[in-house]
């Protein structure tokens, strides 16, 4: 059976750490989905067009605005000899009025048994750029929400947190909610961050709903990460401007 389009109604909360204190707590809409069946969805969501709403393989798995969605996932597990021929799902807020921007999207990979055991955390920045981190344990067994899952900061998200760092993901995928705890740490601070948010097959009310009430989508999410770092800035906090990507697109 071919799972349903899933409507995420989440929040997302982030608190800076260090002498410098900053925090906020917005909601947000996800979308969880198959990535590579397309499973019963409203008419006014398309995995075609984002002209409304909808999730395109353009936007993730590969590069910014040219990615090809799952099959960049099964080629990255292939390259590191990940027995992983299960499930791919993909955690992503949904372009809105042609517009998108996922400051972190989740590729969750499964096994045969359906059981969650790697994650890609896509992660952009504001400049164009991407780079994913792929965490999962070397056994392959199943991550379950006690598991701290590490990864080295190698890649410029925020003017005003060094490139590096230690990350420290936690992720708690249950049938009706979704749990994911970031935690970054350098000798400065670092930031946590988490998103939490209810399951549910997406209806066509729902998107009428979060259109309602967050009208300008992921425009609305750009936007209040500048209206963040103008704070940053006005605090006093020390700008860095942006480094080279990585080469690699993913560690």
């Amino acid at each position: 059976m071919i799972a349903p389009v899933q409507h995420i109604r989440a929040t997302t909360w982030h608190g800076r750490k260090g002498a410098l204190k900053n925090a906020f707590r917005y909601s947000v809409d996800y979308v969880l989905l198959d990535a590579e069946r397309d499973g019963p969805a409203p008419g006014l969501f398309s995995r075609k067009s984002g002209l409304f709403c909808g999730l395109l393989d353009r936007d993730h798995g590969g590069p910014q605005k040219r990615g090809i969605g799952a099959p960049w996932v099964r080629q990255v597990i292939r390259d590191r000899g990940l027995d992983l021929d299960g499930p791919i799902l993909l955690l992503a807020q949904p372009r809105i009025w042609g517009h998108v921007f996922n400051p972190v999207s989740f590729w969750l990979l499964h096994n045969r048994d359906n059981e969650l055991c790697a994650v890609i955390a896509e992660v952009n920045n504001t400049f164009g750029d991407r780079h994913s981190y792929l965490c999962y344990h070397p056994d392959l067994r199943p991550i379950t929400r006690t598991d701290r899952m590490h990864a080295e900061k190698i890649f410029h998200v925020s003017p005003f947190q060094p490139v590096e760092g230690n990350y420290e993901f936690r992720f708690d995928i249950q049938p009706d909610k979704v749990f994911v705890w970031i935690n970054l740490d350098h000798p400065d601070g670092g930031l946590m961050a988490n998103l939490v948010g209810s399951r549910r097959v997406m209806r066509t009310r729902d998107i009428l709903w979060s259109m309602l009430r967050r009208p300008f989508g992921s425009r609305r999410v750009l936007g209040l990460i500048y209206f963040q770092a103008f704070k940053l800035k006005f605090k006093g906090a020390k700008y860095r401007d942006r480094s080279t990507p990585p080469k690699a697109e993913v560690s």
